[in-house]
């Protein structure tokens, strides 16, 4: 295994997982924008000049969307924090360390979660 005797990944290595980082960065700071504004801007249907009980029901459901959109933009946020702790850890050289074993976590795991401050083997020994 290639990370056998590496207690930590090279300053390039840190590099290229940064640009990956920056980029999900990104695009889910897009993602969480454009959440927020379909909250701030609730989409009028017209349904003024309809039944009141359909009114009820239209607004029901109105609620339940909204709901979920805060849902949806609570989980983004905390991505967001995830990630941008990410970036903290590889300016502390420390990106990529389990925090449990200490050993470091599989290349393959960091560009599928690139947040992750887990290896395999501990997170498996959580479930």
């Amino acid at each position: 295994m290639e990370n056998s005797n590496k207690t930590r990944y090279s300053d390039s290595e840190l590099q290229e997982f940064k640009e990956l980082i920056q980029d999900k960065l990104r695009m889910a700071k897009e993602e969480l924008n454009s959440l927020t504004t379909s909250l701030s801007n609730p989409n009028a249907n017209g349904t003024e000049d309809t039944s009141g009980a359909y009114k009820t029901l239209e607004d029901g459901s109105a609620t339940m969307e909204k709901e979920q959109i805060n849902q949806l933009a609570a989980r983004q946020k905390k991505f967001i924090d995830n990630l941008e702790n990410a970036l903290v850890r590889i300016e502390n050289k420390t990106y990529g360390i389990c925090r449990e074993t200490g050993k470091l976590i599989q290349k393959e795991r960091l560009r599928a979660v690139p947040h992750a401050t887990l290896s395999m083997e501990a997170k498996l020994k959580q479930s």
